[in-house]
């Protein structure tokens, strides 16, 4: 396959730039982390026909998550009281609880890159997005992540706005990436103990880890480091008696769901929006 140059290049960047950011003895440098981190703004004004807005569901913790959602026909600003009523009262839609990747220590559910990857969840599947902004390490230790995690689907199963169908409810779905894709699993081991219904799961390149490594990691090789973890992670959920699908593509970069202009890109989208519309 052939990588776009425009994708080779952005590709790099984030290569040298995670190589910066780890010093000599093995620290994470947060204030260049943080420098060489583009953020941008929630916008309550449609864009694309896409809104956000942050909203603080705990003060004790910090912990912020911003919504997204589609505009109305006529793009509009819309107002507090139309931001109370519940999505639908027929029609499902599905609210896609999102946390992002980044080594559970870098980037942010304001970074520029998950920001437009979360309008783009709503454009193409028609839903709702809570993206997480979960403490981060190394100043914030295990298991504040999946703390926040739990924290926020909580939150979400208790928002009145967040409901839609005949059944008047929050049709949740939890998605992330890389060190998200770590934390939608824990979340949802968390969420049987706790009863918080979740309709299903979307680990993309999700990051585990072992004390012993998998031959991708030995070979230090190829498009993927960790797919061979994550190919156990799918069999043992088979061998368990879950329902799931993989999605195997051949030569997808990790992150490739960051970078639009492939084809890969449009096949993902196509099937989580099949999965989140049943």
């Amino acid at each position: 396959m052939a990588v776009p140059l425009n994708t080779w290049v952005l590709i790099s960047n984030f290569k040298l730039a995670y190589t910066m950011l780890r010093r000599p003895d093995g620290t994470f440098n947060r204030n260049l982390a943080e420098f060489l981190d583009r953020k941008v703004p929630a916008n309550a004004n449609p864009v694309d026909g896409v809104f956000s807005f942050d909203v603080i569901i705990d003060r004790a913790t910090g912990l912020l998550c911003r919504i997204y959602r589609q505009a109305t026909a006529v793009p509009v600003q819309p107002s507090y009281m139309q931001l109370e009523q519940p999505l639908s009262s027929d029609v499902v839609v599905p609210v896609i609880v999102f946390f992002h990747g980044g080594s559970f220590a870098h980037s942010s559910a304001n970074s520029a890159i998950y920001d437009t990857l979360c309008r783009r969840l709503v454009r193409n599947c028609k839903a709702v997005v809570v993206s997480v902004n979960y403490r981060r390490a190394p100043e914030n230790r295990y298991p504040c992540a999946y703390d926040d995690g739990c924290a926020a689907l909580k939150w979400v199963h208790s928002r009145a706005w967040l409901r839609s169908g005949k059944d008047s409810k929050a049709h949740v779905y939890l998605a992330g990436d890389s060190s998200g894709g770590n934390i939608v699993h824990n979340v949802a081991l968390r969420a049987v103990e706790s009863g918080a219904e979740i309709l299903g799961n979307i680990l993309l390149n999700p990051m585990f880890g072992g004390a012993e490594r998998m031959e991708s990691e030995k070979r230090l090789d190829g498009l993927d480091l960790i797919h061979d973890r994550q190919l156990a992670y799918a069999q043992g959920l088979k061998k368990a008696g879950q329902d799931i699908k993989l999605m195997f593509l051949e030569q997808a970069t990790i992150g490739f769901y960051l970078l639009p202009n492939n084809n890969h890109f449009f096949c993902l989208m196509d099937e989580i929006n099949n999965f989140v519309s049943c």
